[in-house]
């Protein structure tokens, strides 16, 4: 492909991932994949550049563009030699005209930006949001010391974690393939510490997906007692045993629950847990560095269905812990409607529990509880509390 084929492929990809977030339809990288997998002629190289393209035209328009060739005219718009690109020439983009339409910038769409600006979000954290995130992995403690691996990482704020660069191929690794490393931003890995989880405890990990967090609580209770991974997500969360397996994790059982019924298919659990993790669906505002164009799928109706969410599975989480025993609330935002606020309207509405001061050796007091950030702590944006019952 030349460079002006790879812009015009580019905006027709973009094209359909503007389509796709007005219609909460497929993600990006599937759109991505799925547009590659067709065109044959794209080599390694094409499809390295177009990729690229793609993901900066998104991170340049705040609010969601007009249409593909608006991205990029924006992109264009702050390099000149892309936008010599706009010639016109056989499968070229035309070239760009001086009433050509613009997509807007900023961070986010103006009311998810005035948002987090009211949640005390920082310029720099807005900022930072919108970059390219490294590659995290978590060094499995259950295999023993990390296995050699053919790249040096730098150690994160997370206990077990190293840092690669991003496109690192870890799972190529016969470490990755051995269950020694997991991927695992550094951020989440704190969360997952933030839960104390202690060899011979009973833990549920109520929003369990695929099973980061899983696997890193059973790897803190050195594979000794109970984690029930529960989700209402079936695809994924049959990805957890065989990851568990790999991984050398035999303490985790599966439990797929219905949404709105999940008490009733908890009941055998009632009051007996060590440990809840709520890790609850959220906005996502905090992970934009993995998937820039989430915040051209949120609106505000969108924004109070996840609340309202999430203020259901803490009481459902609530129901499941022992006397003495805890519950850790995370989400990966920034925005105090889904972390600090919701803490709050829990504890009004729940006697006989408490906030418990955390100390992740990272991260800044929020409310009731931490918030990490990508600027100060260099992980994902997240929201972290831990709760007692008195």
């Amino acid at each position: 492909m030349t460079p002006q084929a790879r812009v015009q492929a580019a905006i027709e990809i973009l094209d359909e991932i503007v389509l796709a977030a007005r219609a909460k339809g497929a993600p990006a990288d599937r759109l991505l994949s799925d547009w590659f997998r067709t065109r044959r002629f794209a080599g390694s190289k094409d499809r390295r550049a177009v990729r690229e393209l793609v993901y900066a035209a998104i991170r340049a328009c705040g609010d969601i563009p007009q249409n593909g060739r608006a991205a990029m005219a924006r992109l264009a718009g702050a390099d000149p030699a892309l936008a010599a690109l706009f010639d016109g020439s056989r499968h070229a983009p035309a070239p760009l005209g001086a009433d050509e339409e613009v997509a807007a910038g900023g961070f986010a769409p103006p009311w998810l930006e005035a948002a987090l600006r009211a949640s005390d979000v920082q310029e720099a954290d807005l900022a930072a949001l919108l970059e390219r995130a490294p590659l995290d992995i978590r060094v499995n403690t259950l295999k023993g010391a990390a296995a050699a691996l053919p790249e040096s990482g730098t150690a994160t704020i997370a206990p077990h974690g190293l840092r690669f660069p991003p496109g690192t191929g870890v799972e190529q690794w016969d470490a990755y393939q051995a269950g020694a490393i997991e991927v695992q931003d550094a951020g989440s890995q704190l969360c997952a510490e933030a839960v104390g989880a202690q060899s011979g405890e009973s833990v549920v990990d109520l929003c369990a997906g695929a099973g980061g967090k899983t696997l890193a609580l059973a790897a803190a209770m050195a594979d000794r007692g109970r984690i029930l991974a529960c989700d209402s997500d079936r695809p994924r969360l049959s990805r957890l045993l065989p990851r568990a397996h790999r991984a050398g994790a035999s303490i985790i059982e599966t439990r797929l629950l219905n949404p709105m019924n999940e008490a009733a298919a908890l009941a055998d659990w009632r009051g007996s847990a060590d440990a809840v993790l709520v890790d609850a669906p959220c906005s996502g505002t905090g992970t934009w560095r993995r998937n820039p164009e989430a915040r051209w799928r949120l609106d505000p109706r969108e924004l109070d269905r996840l609340a309202a969410i999430q203020a259901r599975l803490l009481d459902v989480g609530a129901a499941l812990v022992r006397p003495g025993g805890r519950l850790v609330h995370v989400v990966c935002s920034l925005l105090d409607a889904e972390g600090s606020d919701q803490v709050e309207a829990f504890l009004a509405r729940s006697p006989g529990w408490r906030a418990v001061p955390l100390d992740l050796g990272a991260g800044t007091p929020r409310g009731q509880g931490v918030r990490l950030s990508p600027v100060l702590d260099g992980c994902d944006g997240f929201f972290v509390a831990r709760l007692e019952r008195l």
